[in-house]
């Protein structure tokens, strides 16, 4: 338990000390959330209802899978899992503690953005904060999850970028951050439940802030709760000490059914 605590800390700290890593757990999503504070509230009054939660999946999203799946390749390139693996780090540890960390941070800016957006850019509040709280704790597992997966099955730090942006820049544009889901044409609609973004924010909206959501918030949950499980499990049986001794029975491929209760969303509860 000591040497986990510590490498929670030491994982931690690299957050705040590695600059690129900083620009994405803080700098960035900070400056997404004061830029677009002044300029959505004024260009579409309505965003301000939503842009709390909005504003917290652009951090999620930016910490998660933007930040923490290089540091994973990057260590398993580098050997270092190789030595973890010697001195007798079991795999779950190394999983669970980037997940960990990255939620401390998540969680650092999240409350810079709930209790500045108000005063700020007069954004719309929670209603009922328990569940405000789970969605954000059930959001940050499953897109770290997710993140963690990417990292796993990456096969090298190019590919990285290509894994994280097919989720983070269409969560952007159709994901109901920026405009509802519901004013979006009907195939675009459907489309829009292929990502995670979109049952967070639908959970946001029915269960936290007393508003009409786009489906049913307790199915968001649990197609949130089953991506997030299923990524992590993934993540852990896919994982690999070393870049030039992978488990050749281990398909990657295997990491996609992390997008099948997505899927299974659009077809069925998105009409």
């Amino acid at each position: 338990m000591t040497a986990f605590v510590h490498h929670f800390i030491y994982d931690f700290r690299t957050g705040l000390r590695d600059k690129s890593l900083l620009l994405l757990n803080y700098l960035f999503p900070i400056g997404v959330y004061l830029i677009l504070g002044l300029l959505m509230t004024g260009l579409n009054p309505t965003f301000a209802a939503t842009m709390i939660p909005a504003m917290i999946l652009v951090a999620i999203m930016s910490c998660t899978l933007l930040g923490l799946p290089n540091p994973i390749v990057a260590s398993r390139e580098a050997g270092i899992f190789r030595s973890f693996k010697i001195n007798g780090v079991p795999a779950l540890s190394i999983a669970t503690i980037p997940v960990l960390s990255n939620f401390v941070h998540i969680s650092l800016v999240s409350i810079v953005i709930t209790f500045t957006a108000g005063p700020f850019f007069n954004a719309g509040m929670p209603v009922n904060w328990g569940y405000f709280v789970l969605i954000l704790i059930l959001a940050a597992f499953t897109f770290a999850s997710l993140g963690l997966l990417f990292g796993v099955v990456a096969p090298n730090l190019s590919a990285v970028p290509l894994l994280s942006q097919a989720i983070f820049l269409p969560s952007m544009l159709l994901g109901g951050l920026m405009i509802p889901s519901s004013m979006l044409p009907p195939v675009l609609y459907r489309i829009s439940f292929l990502l995670p973004t979109s049952y967070a924010m639908s959970a946001w909206q029915g269960l936290a802030f007393g508003m009409t959501p786009a489906i049913d918030p307790v199915w968001s949950l649990v197609i949130l709760t089953l991506s997030g499980v299923i990524a992590f499990a993934a993540s852990i049986y896919l994982f690999t000490w070393d870049s030039k001794n992978k488990q050749k029975s281990r398909n990657p491929l295997l990491g996609l059914l992390a997008l099948l209760p997505f899927v299974l969303g659009a077809i069925f509860l998105a009409g």
